[in-house]
Formats: structure tokens, C-alpha cells, sequence
């Protein structure tokens, strides 16, 4: 997995932060562990919920987990703010479990990144809850 630099890079402006966003938003949209994963360093620290663990190793494997029980995945999310080299956000997701019911996924990620854009920090808290199918209100097109 490569280390090329991801820009936009610190230090964040407004403009350069929500680009930031937009980029992480697609790549998670695409549910392919192994990009999303190039856009953090090798050795990039996770807090998810309860888990903790390092390396873009451990994060495709995460990930690889995460999409086999969230289906239908869609995701958005908000600057909600930044400085230097971190941004925080604000996100939603919905997603169906592998039993056919629908979840919707709130809340807000803590980001810290190398010079080159690359970032070594995630810290997530996330709260879920059921929803019916027709209440979903996120649809992204797919990559």
C-alpha cells in the first residue's frame, strides 16, 4: 500500500477541510477496504466505538468486517470543524444487517493528519438505531 501524499494537506482552510471531508465521504461510499485504508498512514491509530487498534492492516480488516454486517451501506458527513492538521466531523449512515433490518448510524470522528495529508489519528463515537426501510434519507450513488 502506497504512502504517496493525499491532498488536500495540512495546514487546513475552511475550503481545503471540507475537500478533506468530501474525499473521506466517496471512499467510504465505495466500501472497498483497501482504498479507503490508502488514505491513512501505516502505523494510524483507530478508536471505533469500543475497538481500538493500529495499521492499515488492522483497518482493512475492520473494514472487511464492518461491510460483511452493514449492507447497503450509505454515509454523509459534515465539517464541523478544524485547525492545523485535524478536522472533526459530524456524519450519518444507514445501512441494512445481513436479517433484513435497517439501521441508521450517527455521530462524530476526531481527525489528525501527517504532512502529507495522510491521517495517523481516527477517533469515532457512534450511536445506532433502528429505522424502517422507508424512513431512509441518505442515497449515494456508488463509485
Amino acid at each position: 500500500m502506497s504512502d504517496e501524499p493525499r491532498p488536500p494537506v495540512p495546514p487546513f482552510t475552511e475550503e481545503t477541510a471540507r475537500q478533506k471531508v468530501q474525499a473521506a465521504e466517496d471512499a467510504w461510499n465505495t466500501c472497498d477496504p483497501e482504498r479507503v485504508a490508502l488514505a491513512y498512514t501505516r502505523d494510524s491509530e483507530w478508536r471505533n466505538r469500543a475497538e481500538f487498534f493500529q495499521g492499515r492492516e488492522a483497518i482493512v480488516e475492520f473494514l472487511r468486517r464492518k461491510w460483511s454486517r452493514e449492507l447497503e451501506y450509505r454515509l454523509k458527513k459534515e465539517l464541523w470543524s478544524f485547525t492545523g492538521n485535524r478536522i472533526s466531523v459530524r456524519f450519518e449512515y444507514e445501512s441494512r444487517d445481513p436479517e433484513g433490518r435497517w439501521w441508521r448510524s450517527h455521530g462524530n470522528e476526531h481527525w489528525e493528519f501527517d504532512e502529507n495529508g495522510l491521517m495517523r489519528r481516527r477517533d469515532a463515537s457512534i450511536n445506532d438505531y433502528p429505522i424502517d426501510e422507508s424512513e431512509r434519507r441518505i442515497h449515494v450513488d456508488r463509485d
